[in-house]
């Protein structure tokens, strides 16, 4: 097939290479254009995933148009915050009949909407599926067996993109539950930065079991109430997720927090990782989405403050272990 991909991060390298080694054409192009024409010289991401060729039915392109031009499957993979802009600037260069496939993770400020709910307003008349899973672009660029799903509306196209992306490192599952794949990706990387933050002052692994656990209890109490199914939320977005994001190196979002912890101002720790940290972006949204939903997260709103510089993290970690007692299963509605 014709892959036409927007952004080329970690992310859409990694899936640029594994989709051209499935006997895919693939043009790739980003707003970078100094990066793009690095891309084209070295035939390999230096900047951002380094050690890893690129394969050589991969065409580097200058324009966004030329990327998709007879595309079957345009293939988004920048971050949430710029997804729609970056949709707005390359829709009327989507082929009819065309697959929007995304890969971003996260909740854009301000509107609150999922990539999905963007999709439909910039695009509705493009098919949307999205990927999301525990997929490190540093392991999959290397090959490393991964497992992901794909949801969409439209059965007939998650298997589309199943067949395309599939290989023998690379397995994925169809799903049908958009929301509820978006918001576990999405949600995940605010519990990553609290591992991060709690790693940076020096607590063990009782703790971060304790954030992960909570955590996903809390990320499920949210998804329900957008119409989200629970059980998406033990699969490989929610959980899957959620376990390689706070207890990897490769995870931007844990790296970020872990200088948090270590007394690094939020913005500062968020720069020095070179690389757009989601988690940072998403607290805000998903802070916001549950007062507006009237949601209980008090992990989320304890990130929140903590990256906004409004608590210090002991302090936040202080008040969240002395809250008012709970059952553990209190009922999703």
């Amino acid at each position: 097939m014709n892959i036409g991909l927007i952004g080329a991060g970690s992310w859409g390298t990694a899936l640029a290479n594994l989709l051209a080694g499935n006997g895919h054409s693939v043009r790739i192009w980003d707003l970078n254009a100094e990066l793009l024409s690095e891309l084209d010289a070295d035939r390999e991401n230096k900047r951002y995933l380094p050690g890893v060729k690129l394969e050589d039915a991969i065409d580097v392109v200058g324009q966004s148009a030329e990327a998709l031009a007879g595309a079957d499957i345009a293939l988004f993979a920048v971050p949430a915050q710029h997804f729609r802009s970056a949709l707005v600037g390359a829709r009327e260069a989507i082929p009819a009949g065309a697959l929007l496939v995304n890969v971003a993770k996260g909740i854009e400020q301000g509107t609150l909407m999922t990539i999905s709910r963007i999709a439909d307003e910039v695009a509705p008349d493009v098919p949307y599926a999205v990927i999301s899973g525990p997929s490190h672009a540093e392991e999959v660029g290397r090959k490393m067996p991964t497992t992901v799903a794909v949801a969409s509306r439209y059965l007939d196209k998650a298997e589309l993109v199943q067949d395309v992306f599939m290989n023998e490192y690379f397995r994925v599952y169809t799903n049908s539950d958009v929301i509820g794949l978006e918001l576990g990706g999405s949600l995940k990387n605010i519990i990553a930065l609290g591992a991060g933050i709690t790693d940076g002052m020096g607590y063990g692994d009782n703790t971060k079991a304790a954030l992960m656990t909570r955590g996903i209890a809390e990320m499920t109490r949210l998804g329900v109430k957008m119409g989200a199914w629970a059980e998406t939320f033990s699969g490989l977005s929610g959980i899957g997720d959620l376990i390689v994001t706070c207890t990897s190196m490769h995870s931007r979002n844990r790296r970020c927090g872990i200088m948090i912890g270590e007394g690094v101002p939020p913005q500062e720790a968020s720069e020095r990782v070179g690389m757009v940290v989601e988690g940072m972006f998403t607290a805000v949204a998903a802070y916001d989405l549950s007062k507006k939903l009237g949601v209980e997260m008090p992990i989320t709103e304890s990130i929140y403050r903590v990256v906004q510089g409004e608590v210090e993290p002991r302090a936040a970690l202080t008040q969240l272990m002395q809250r008012e007692k709970k059952h553990e299963r209190e009922p999703v509605r």
